[in-house]
C-alpha cells in the first residue's frame, strides 16, 4: 500500500472510530475485524508471505467471540433494567437485539461496509452491502472492540445504540406468533398448523406478494399476507390468535 493509501485508509478509520464512538488503543484488532475471508483469502493465494501473516487472516474468529459477548451485554443489561420480566420476555428481547436484522441496520448505520476489506469478486458483486457480510463484520468489531478495551467497551457501545431497547420503560418484545398458535394449537388438538400458500404475485419486493392460509386439522384459521412466505405466514398466525382471543372475550361477556 502507498503511502497516500495508506493515508486515506487511516482518514476512514478514524472517521469510523468516531461513528463507532469508540478509538481502538491497538488499530491493528480494528483491521482484523474489517477483513473479510474473500479479502484474506486473495491475500493468501497471491501474496509471497507464510500463510500465517496477519493480512492472511479473515474477521471469521473474531465474529464468533464478538457474538458471544453481545449476548453477555445484552443479557446483563436487560437483566438488569427488567427486574419485572420473566425469562421469557427477556430471551425474546435479546434475540431481537442479536438478532441479523438489528446487526445489519446498526452496521449500515456507522457506516461499516466503507471500511470492509473485500476480495475483488465480492467488490464487484456490491458485498459492501449485503446484510450477511455486514451482519458478521459488526459481530467481529465488537469481538476486536472485547479485545482491546473489555467487556466494559462493549457494554458502553450497546449501551448506546440500544438505548431504547435497554431503557426500564421499554416494551415487552411481541412473542413469535407462529410459536404461540403452534403451542396452543398442540395443547388443544395435538398437532401444529400447517401453512398453504394460496396466492404469488410474482412480483419482487411487492409487500402484498404472498397470501397464506393458516390450518389446523384441514379447517382455514386465517390468511395472512407479507413480502416474504415466512412475514405472510406470521401474518396469518397473528390474525388467528387475535380471532381467538376476542372468541374468548365475546364468551366471557356472553
Amino acid at each position: 500500500m502507498s503511502e497516500a493509501d495508506e493515508a486515506s485508509r487511516g482518514l476512514a478509520l478514524d472517521r469510523f472510530e468516531a461513528a463507532l464512538g469508540y478509538a481502538f488503543r491497538d488499530r491493528e484488532r480494528l483491521e482484523a475485524a474489517l477483513r473479510h475471508s474473500s479479502f484474506a483469502h486473495e491475500r493468501a493465494r497471491d501474496d509471497t508471505r507464510e500463510a500465517g501473516d496477519v493480512d492472511h487472516e479473515s474477521n471469521e474468529r473474531l465474529e464468533f467471540l464478538g457474538d458471544a459477548v453481545l449476548a453477555l451485554v445484552v443479557a446483563e443489561a436487560l437483566y438488569d433494567a427488567k427486574p419485572d420480566w420473566s425469562e421469557g420476555d427477556l430471551t425474546r428481547a435479546l434475540h431481537s437485539i442479536v438478532e441479523g436484522k438489528s446487526l445489519t441496520a446498526l452496521a449500515r448505520s456507522i457506516g461499516l461496509g466503507d471500511v470492509l476489506r473485500l476480495g475483488r469478486t465480492e467488490e464487484a458483486s456490491q458485498g459492501r452491502e449485503k446484510a450477511s457480510i455486514l451482519e458478521d463484520a459488526m459481530e467481529a468489531v465488537l469481538g476486536a472492540m472485547y479485545q482491546d478495551g473489555g467487556q466494559t467497551a462493549v457494554a458502553d457501545f450497546v449501551g448506546r445504540f440500544f438505548q431504547e431497547e435497554l431503557a426500564a420503560d421499554a416494551i415487552r418484545v411481541e412473542r413469535d406468533p407462529k410459536t404461540a398458535l403452534q403451542e396452543i394449537l398442540m395443547k388443544e388438538v395435538g398437532s401444529f398448523p400447517t401453512y398453504k400458500m394460496t396466492g404469488d404475485s410474482g412480483v419482487e419486493g411487492d409487500d402484498l406478494r404472498f397470501e397464506i392460509d393458516v390450518c389446523s386439522d384441514g379447517v382455514v384459521l386465517a390468511s395472512g399476507i407479507g413480502r416474504t412466505k415466512r412475514a405472510a405466514e406470521k401474518a396469518a398466525a397473528r390474525t388467528a390468535l387475535a380471532a381467538r382471543t376476542a372468541e374468548t372475550l365475546a364468551d366471557g361477556e356472553a
